[in-house]
């Protein structure tokens, strides 16, 4: 076997291979011979059909899989004997074998990974968000609880931040209908997000059977392109309000939360305790994101076009299951705009590539005793936590995911260590995403 080297690009090569036909032959007629001793054909007893009646029915099939495997035999040695690290999937184009040719040539053009260096986090700042659970963020927590189970009741009064406003639009541009641009009798609660604030700021102070006419601006981001940017007029009919009423924080409230005997002291240390765990995520997974991002804005890197069209298609799939999950369907011939994926696919790409490269040089491995603590700590949500952590135990690969992020923290511990910390309050509401 003979291998030949390219450079096309910094990272794009090409292996051009000449294998001598005597071995692709030979191998051939091997396979032919242990063919013909277990092969059956009419006519014939088992293991006493003649070589030449195998080759005559088998021979083209057989010579097909010998040069496959010999493409992928001899590429792989090639690699390893040129020390090359490929990444994604070869392109292999084999030159059409004439007649008595006495050699196999095929070329195979690849990208290899890049050698990276990661940079210097010393002068880079990285700031850790900071909150203690107190007696406040329980209050509000138990308040928004309390909300989430709000019952409804008609009132003869202006709608207010809170209500729930039974209405019937219509929304035109330029005199057309749109997606989504009318509706009769629906539910709105004022104030929960779910449409634009400027829709929701316009019923305020309505009475049930009043109807009011008034213009909004989509925003140029707004995620119906067919509307962004573009002002509709809506006319809306209010057929009723309701009031929100709260329940009571009483003994009743707390068994509704799982307190069998209804102490109210246990149901605040309880909300306290999944407060605390869940502020400890959400500060853990900031962190994360602004150290992730650091070692990105350091490194220089070139990710290989290959691992980010695998992302993307990776990305494409799970957008077209998630839209599946909410009962959007998607037609199987339709594609959604790649443009949509690359960003985050070049994003996700180049960070493993970075985080590969810092958890082998750095000895940053996932150690069973970090693995067993983080199981340990999940369990503990349940209710029989060393059931949790047999059950993972039982079947090595439901701890795969564990492991990973078991790698991802001892990466974000060794970034805080070699940059500069500085620890900053954050707001209750911020880091929760409470609105209200």
């Amino acid at each position: 076997m003979q291998a030949n080297l390219e450079t096309l690009g910094r990272l794009e090569r090409r292996l051009s291979v000449v294998v001598p036909i005597a071995e692709i032959e030979s191998e051939v007629e091997n396979r032919l011979k242990r063919l013909s001793r277990t092969v059956k054909l009419h006519g014939f007893r088992p293991g006493k059909v003649p070589l030449k009646v195998v080759a005559q029915q088998f021979g083209s099939q057989v010579r097909q899989e010998v040069l496959g495997a010999t493409l992928e035999k001899s590429f792989g040695d090639a690699v390893r004997q040129q020390n090359l690290r490929v990444a994604g999937y070869p392109r292999f184009e084999a030159k059409p074998l004439a007649e008595g040719a006495s050699q196999f040539e095929y070329s195979a053009t690849f990208e290899v990974y890049p050698d990276i260096a990661v940079g210097d986090l010393s002068q880079i700042t990285i700031g850790r968000p900071v909150l203690v659970v107190g007696e406040p963020e329980v209050d509000k927590t138990i308040e928004i609880m309390r909300k989430q189970r709000a019952t409804f009741e008609p009132a003869e009064r202006a709608a207010e931040q809170g209500d729930r406003l039974t209405i019937t639009y219509r929304g035109t541009i330029d005199d057309n209908e749109f997606s989504g641009s009318s509706a009769r009798d629906q539910a709105v609660v004022l104030g929960d997000g779910r449409r634009l604030p400027d829709f929701d700021k316009r019923l305020l102070g309505m009475k049930a059977g009043e109807v009011k006419t008034f213009e909004l601006r989509f925003p140029d981001d707004y995620h119906g392109k067919e509307v962004a940017g573009k002002t509709a007029r809506f006319e809306v009919t209010v057929a009723q309000i309701a009031v929100p009423g709260l329940p009571a924080l009483d003994a009743e409230f707390a068994k509704k939360l799982g307190v069998a005997d209804g102490d109210l002291a246990k149901m605040r240390a309880e909300v306290k305790a999944n407060l605390e765990r869940e502020v400890k995520v959400r500060l853990k997974n900031r962190v994360k994101d602004r150290v992730m991002q650091a070692l990105l804005d350091v490194t220089r890197i070139e990710a290989p076009k290959s691992l980010v069209e695998a992302e993307v298609q990776r990305l494409h799939k799970l957008a077209r299951h998630d839209l599946a999950g909410r009962g959007l369907q998607v037609k199987e011939d339709t594609r959604l705009p790649v443009e949509l994926f690359e960003k985050r696919a070049q994003r996700r790409v180049s960070l493993g590539l970075i985080l590969a490269e810092l958890v082998q040089t750095h000895n940053l491995y996932a150690k069973p005793e970090q693995v067993r603590a983080v199981v340990e700590e999940q369990a503990q949500s349940y209710e029989h936590p060393e059931e949790v952590v047999k059950w993972f135990y039982q079947a090595p690969e439901r701890l795969r995911e564990i492991d990973s992020a078991v790698v991802e923290d001892n990466v974000v511990a060794w970034a805080l260590a070699a940059a500069k910390v500085e620890d900053t309050a954050i707001a209750f509401d911020e880091l929760m995403g409470n609105q209200q």
